[in-house]
């Protein structure tokens, strides 16, 4: 339960509710089921690969939105892809049938030519390329301990590899060769995301840190960041990198002024597990998804800004 919820906009927001991921609009407060995982889940196009029979009653482990695709990943290692603007799912696969198999994360993203991929981070030590143009792994890189975060630079360049180690890795994309191994961290770690200015990135923490690094320099951390009680499994920034959040497992989330070196923060204390967090693209809101039966909610958030004589003027 970290990341399971997601927004396309400052108005559509897509998250786990019981056995359905469903859209809310934040406009008209209303929610629509986009996908039923409760039942019989099955693809209605083919494509090589592609498991026709589909799965009976997927418990969702994973979740990600973007440029139209939803991609679901699910306990026994299962990947469902459907996208928005077209009826039924378009492409289910497993990614293996090991005991270990639990997909922890998925990250969407556009390729140099211009085709839209997804790498998904696995249990089972793997960490996969998706080519949903062909609908087909494109490939298959292989760890010594589970992976349970992965996060593209911007440049789509490098990915950092967070997983079941005190240590993480910065990797080739293309290559999936060792770059640098990150030391610092004490236990297992959760969660990693890539600042926009595409040489600093920040990774989550069982140690209840998170780690600010600088590519220019990875013999050492350039700051951390602590968590009160549990640890760090959300890590996202704003599009216009000025804020980072980063989420605990439950009850507390913490926001950072990154243009104050990390130094200012607000800390948002409430009851319950998080099941994920987003800002929206336009960094003007922040939606916190609570995971229980009693407080089970989706908290929004919006920007405050301080507005000046001349920027009214302007």
């Amino acid at each position: 339960l970290r990341n399971l919820v997601w927004a396309t906009s400052k108005h559509d927001v897509y998250l786990m509710s019981h056995n359905s991921v469903i859209h809310w609009s934040t406009l008209t407060s209303e929610k629509k089921q986009v996908l039923d995982v409760g039942g019989h889940v099955a693809p209605c196009e083919k494509h090589p690969g592609n498991l026709l029979e589909g799965f009976n009653r997927i418990q969702v482990s994973t979740l990600a939105v973007k440029n139209n695709l939803l991609v679901a990943g699910g306990f026994q290692g299962e990947l469902i892809c459907k996208y928005l603007q077209r009826k039924g799912i378009s492409y289910c696969t497993r990614t293996t049938y090991d005991d270990n198999a639990i997909t922890n994360a998925v990250e969407i993203y556009d390729s140099p030519s211009g085709a839209l991929h997804f790498l998904a981070s696995n249990n089972d030590c793997g960490l996969r390329d998706f080519d949903m143009e062909k609908f087909q792994l494109s490939s298959h890189v292989r760890f010594e301990w589970p992976v349970n975060y992965t996060s593209l630079s911007p440049d789509g360049k490098l990915v950092v590899v967070m997983g079941d180690s005190p240590n993480g890795i910065l990797i080739d994309s293309v290559t999936g060769k060792c770059i640098q191994e990150l030391h610092g961290h004490l236990d297992f770690s959760f969660a990693s995301a890539w600042h926009p200015n595409g040489f600093t990135f920040a990774t989550g923490n069982q140690d209840r840190t998170c780690r600010i690094w600088d590519t220019r320099n990875l013999s050492k951390s350039v700051a951390v960041l602590g968590g009160n009680l549990g640890a760090i499994t959300s890590i996202r920034y704003t599009s216009d990198g000025r804020f980072m959040a980063m989420a605990e497992p439950a009850d507390f989330a913490h926001i950072f002024d990154v243009k104050s070196n990390y130094e200012q923060k607000q800390e948002i204390d409430f009851f319950g597990e998080i099941s994920g967090m987003a800002f929206s693209p336009d960094a003007e809101a922040l939606f916190i998804g609570v995971w229980d039966r009693t407080y089970g909610s989706l908290l929004q958030y919006s920007r405050r800004r301080n507005y000046h004589y001349l920027d009214s003027m302007m």
